[in-house]
This record gives C-alpha cells, structure tokens and sequence, in this order.
C-alpha cells in the first residue's frame, strides 16, 4: 500500500485533495499544481469554488494572476464542492478551521463534519493528513475513529493517516510555503513514510517526528511561545509606562544582545488566525488530565486586557 503510494507521488501521478481552500489550503494546492500534480480542491464555499474556476483570488496575499495559471488554466487542477470527488485522491489533506467555543474550549465540529464528508469516498491505499491545529490526540483519538467508523476501513491496515501542521505566516514576504520546513508525524512508521514523501515534492524540508501528538504538540509550543513573550512584553510595556521608560528603547537596546534574548513587541493583545485561539487548546487537554496551564492562562488575561489599556 505504501510503496505503491509512494511510487505515484515521485512520479507526479498521485492526484492530491485538499479540504479547506482558506490561507492553509489554497496555497498548498498552488504548491502542488507548480509541482505538476493533479489536484481536487475541495471546498463548501461554494463562493470560493466559483472564484478559483473564474481564475480569482480571495485572499489578499495570493495574486490573482498565480491562480490563473495554477488552477484556471490547468486542466489537471480544478475546485469543487462535490465530495465524492474524494474517491479520485490518492492523498487527502485536511486544512479547515479548528476555532474555540463561547467557553473556549475546543470547536472540532469542522474537523468531524469533514471526515464525516470524506469518509463515504474512502477507499484502500490512501493517505490522510490533518494539518488543522489542535490539541494533542486529535488525529489519533477524532480524526482516525470518525473515518474508520463511517468507511468500514482500518485507519492502521487499509489507508494512511498522518499529522502535519500548517505554517504560515500570511503577511510576510520572506517566508511562503514551500520555504518554511514541515513537521510531520504518522499514526504508523508507513504512514509517516508516505506523508513525508508527499511533502518532500513541495517543501524544503520535512522534519519527522515519533507521533501525530508530537506533531500536534509541536505547534501548539511554537503557539504558545509567541503568545506568552506577547504578554509579557505587553506587561512590560504596563510596568514601564509608569515608570516614564520608553519600552520601544528598552527592546532595541536589548536587541543588541548576540544571544539569549529574542524580541517581542507591545501591542493591543494578539491578533491573527491562530496566536488568539491555540494555546487554550492545550489549556481544556491538560485540564482533561489533571493538569494546569497558569502561563497560558495567565498570558491570555493579560493579553484580553491590553485592548483597554
């Protein structure tokens, strides 16, 4: 099952699905349509489907040229929200939205509702890949069950499941997709094998690790690390005010420091699609297990009330 997988993806012959064509998903379609694949973008937007086939772009960092010439005028690439098309994929990744409910605890219902979709159109030797962030045990404990429940099949005999997450970082020009390494990590040695092999056609480096939780684990660190330093630099900021020390001079002083010392900067709180929601994802899974989070708690209340500040 594996070899042959992997046999289609170094000959350019394994039609890719990509579930979700937000800022995750469009991109990697766009990556895998230079690469020369086939590729099924999937989509229940239907308004996104329409944009794409007309050779448009929705989101602001993508020219609207590049999807013209990867997707609209591809005959082996094209956007659809018929999910049977699933059926056709050799590789399915899934990029959908993992929010917070009103108590902040973990919003998964895009993730089952997609394995709800894809699991009819499952079949023997395909990969599966999760790149949603959430927390650790999602892919092994949601995504495989769900799949296997609804398609009859075995996740660990019959098809591949892996866990990849996304990095981007929509608003910087140094850093795109194919540039940014890739960590990966598979419900069995094959499926790790294979997910890295399909990632090593489009991404400069694949990084593998032991599991999907330590793939999950993975970015919900580097998720934390940023929104941690925000708050404390953004209490710093409080601190120094009052002290008629300008924090602005403080962090390019400490800037100069070759080693040990990365800088971070004030601001109204957090912004983007990830930095506000994803620490809280670890914070409901340790408290499942006994477990607190203070810095994460901590840092999300100093970061809420900075907008008043």
């Amino acid at each position: 099952m594996k070899n042959e997988l992997i046999r289609k993806i170094e000959n350019r012959e394994a039609t890719i699905g990509v579930v979700g064509l937000g800022y995750v998903g469009l991109p990697i379609v766009l990556e895998f349509s230079r690469a020369g694949f086939p590729v099924i973008g999937l989509d229940i937007d239907q308004r996104k489907i329409d944009a794409l086939t007309a050779g448009e772009s929705y989101i602001r960092h993508i020219d609207g040229d590049e999807v013209r010439e990867h997707i609209a005028n591809q005959p082996k690439v094209f956007a659809t929200s018929d999910f049977s098309k699933v059926a056709d994929c050799d590789a399915v990744l899934i990029c959908v939205p993992t929010p917070l409910t009103e108590y902040r605890d973990p919003d998964l219902s895009y993730v089952v509702k997609t394995a709800e979709a894809i699991g009819p159109h499952l079949r023997k030797g395909q990969l599966i890949t999760l790149e949603s962030t959430t927390y650790p045990g999602t892919t092994d404990e949601i995504l495989a069950p769900t799949l296997e429940d609804i398609s009859g099949l075995c996740a660990t005999k019959d098809f591949l499941v892996a866990y990849s997450p996304e990095r981007e970082d929509p608003n910087n020009a140094k850093f795109k997709t194919s540039t940014i390494p890739k960590v990966v990590g598979g419900l069995t040695p094959d499926a790790l094998e294979a997910a890295r092999a399909l990632y090593d056609t489009i991404i400069c480096e694949t990084i593998p690790v032991s599991s999907c939780r330590a793939a999950e684990a993975t970015k919900l660190m580097e998720n934390i690390f940023r929104c941690v330093n925000i708050a404390l630099v953004n209490e710093l900021k409080v601190v120094f005010h009052e002290m008629d020390i300008n924090i602005w001079e403080v962090i390019r002083a400490a800037s100069t420091k070759p080693f040990g010392y990365m800088p971070f900067y004030p601001g109204p709180g957090l912004g983007g699609h990830c930095i506000p929601i994803d620490p809280f994802y670890l914070s409901w899974k340790a408290r499942e297990i006994g477990q607190t989070t203070r810095f994460i708690e901590l840092a999300g209340e100093i970061n809420t009330a900075m907008p008043d500040y």
